[in-house]
């Protein structure tokens, strides 16, 4: 249901006037979980790098055990990497007071491989039955 144009002049008067609030603003983006997972992508991606110079200097130095924590950084680095994107892609918001609230533009995905193979069973054709 569309707002009437006085309930958009009201809107748009307090969306401005929030977006005027340095403090506000502030507090909006410390509890962002993008603004967070964005932050440590970028680090992540950086351990990715360290630790693909430890493999190439382990690999030239031939000290295999330098080599080795290297891949372990690198591998390390990549699954949190994985987490870190998973979790900023996440959609729930969080409010400046602590609450949740969750969007409804669109449905949350289902949880793995095994929810979409039975939900995909559950809707075959009924000649296949």
């Amino acid at each position: 249901m569309p707002l009437s144009e006085h309930e958009q002049r009201l809107f748009d008067q307090i969306e401005r006037s929030l977006a005027e609030d340095p403090k506000f603003a502030s507090a909006v983006r410390a509890s962002d979980p993008r603004f967070h997972a964005r932050r440590r992508l970028v680090i992540a991606a950086f351990m990715i790098v360290a630790g693909l110079g430890l493999l190439v200097y382990g690999t030239v130095t031939s000290v295999t055990l330098l080599g080795v924590a290297g891949f372990v950084v690198m591998l390390g680095s990549a699954a949190f990497a994985m987490h870190s994107r998973r979790k900023g892609q996440n959609t729930d918001l969080h409010a400046v007071g602590g609450t949740a609230t969750r969007r409804t533009g669109r449905p949350r995905k289902s949880g793995g491989l095994l929810d979409r193979l039975e939900e995909r069973w559950k809707n075959r054709p009924e000649g296949h039955r």
